[in-house]
């Protein structure tokens, strides 16, 4: 038996699937889900998330929500999903490489929380990217 996982925005359900193993941001680090798992309800934050499937990996930028684990389910809710194929490589490391500037640059607290922001939405989706390259 393997998790069945389903990944829902607010516009409509992005993947349902069944999954040997997910990798999820957590907002204290990554978290790592196989079948069996503990119950947890855990915060998500923007990063990439990863499914293995019978198929190999797949690899998802979420921009932050909630997971929800439990008998050999996942249920994830987030703000917004993209997977690496629907992203542009070069926008995807130009994107990343600017907000790395700004965040490098920003000055005040207002500069560096919105600039920290930026940096990690683009690099959620340019390691999407890069790891479907990899693929």
């Amino acid at each position: 038996m393997s998790l069945q996982v389903c990944v829902m925005t607010p516009e409509r359900i992005f993947w349902n699937g069944q999954s040997e193993e997910i990798i999820l941001p957590t907002n204290t680090g990554e978290m790592g889900v196989l079948k069996n798992h503990a119950p947890i309800i855990t915060g998500l934050d923007v990063g990439a998330m990863l499914i293995r499937t019978e198929k190999g990996w797949t690899s998802v930028a979420i921009m932050g929500g909630f997971g929800i684990v439990g008998q050999n389910r996942v249920i994830l809710l987030v703000n917004e999903a993209e997977s690496a194929d629907t992203i542009n490589a070069e926008q995807a490391e130009s994107d990343f490489n600017s907000a790395k500037e700004k965040l490098e640059q920003a000055q005040s607290t207002k500069q560096r929380v919105e600039a920290n922001t930026q940096f990690k939405r683009a690099k959620a989706r340019y390691q999407v990217v890069k790891n479907l390259s990899k693929a």
